[in-house]
């Protein structure tokens, strides 16, 4: 499932769950999946579903705090100490995707409590995700979308000193069509993971949020670079490398049927 291209993972899982459903959430908790967008109708906001916001069927919005649909009575919610940095961090993860997404993103970001530490205050988790649909025009372009999902597991060291965990992992799609190519569908994903360990304090104005964001936006850089690089550049490099040795060598051919066509008239 991991080496399937984004773009059908969605169908192959749906039908993996239905062949065996005892495996369900084994599936669902392994395999990433493109994000989906749903609407909290009491924030009247959009927000994004993943393991992270599901309790059974339902999913919590990090705008109201609230399941749609609505989930069982002992379904799970952030503690008041997470539910704040929750609040905050996606204020300020609305601002970061509005300025490096614009227009067709949404954002979402959730806090947890992990196992193995009781004090969420020396240790908890954190998931940051963005989903951008790409804009289709007249042209080739019949369907796109860009999903990135920034994993946190940050631990306390001593004093004031956090490692924080990062795992990145960006899904990105592109359907294109047209009467000259036909269709192609240029799907890929890539994951990436970084660990730092540093420190908060109040006087250097520096908490969680500033450290999360600061990986969050440097991850970011590295990933579209990297994709950039290996799904648009070395791409156009194949296929231009192979125009490129196709005519060469018909170039090369050219010259030696002429060299040998001029040592035949000058041996007669």
């Amino acid at each position: 499932m991991r080496r399937m291209a984004p773009s059908t993972i969605e169908n192959s899982l749906a039908g993996l769950c239905e062949l065996v459903p005892d495996l369900t959430d084994d599936l669902l908790n392994n395999v990433d999946q493109p994000l989906s967008v749903e609407v909290d109708r009491k924030a009247e906001k959009k927000y994004i579903s993943c393991d992270y916001n599901r309790d059974g069927d339902s999913f919590r919005s990090p705008w109201s705090n609230t399941y749609f649909p609505p989930a069982e009575s002992d379904a799970l919610y952030p503690s008041k100490y997470l539910r704040q940095l929750e609040v905050d961090a996606n204020a300020i993860f609305d601002v970061y995707r509005k300025l490096y997404f614009e227009g067709g993103s949404y954002s979402s970001v959730y806090f947890f409590s992990v196992e193995g530490c009781p004090d969420e205050t020396k240790g908890f988790g954190a998931c940051w995700l963005i989903h951008k649909d790409v804009e289709t025009t007249d042209g080739s372009l019949r369907k796109g979308w860009w999903d990135s999902t920034h994993v946190f597991q940050v631990s306390h060291v001593k004093d004031d000193t956090f490692e924080y965990k990062l795992t990145s992992t960006v899904m990105i799609s592109m359907v294109m069509e047209d009467a000259k190519m036909g269709s192609c569908d240029l799907s890929g994903s890539m994951n990436k993971q970084k660990s730092e360990t540093k420190a908060i304090s109040k006087q250097k104005g520096t908490n969680h949020l500033i450290h999360m964001g600061t990986m969050i936006e440097n991850m970011d850089h590295r990933i579209r670079a990297e994709i950039m690089e290996i799904y648009f550049s070395k791409t156009r490099q194949i296929i231009d490398g192979m125009r490129l040795s196709s005519g060469a060598r018909n170039r090369q051919m050219d010259k030696i049927a002429a060299s040998l066509k001029d040592a035949l008239s000058k041996a007669k």
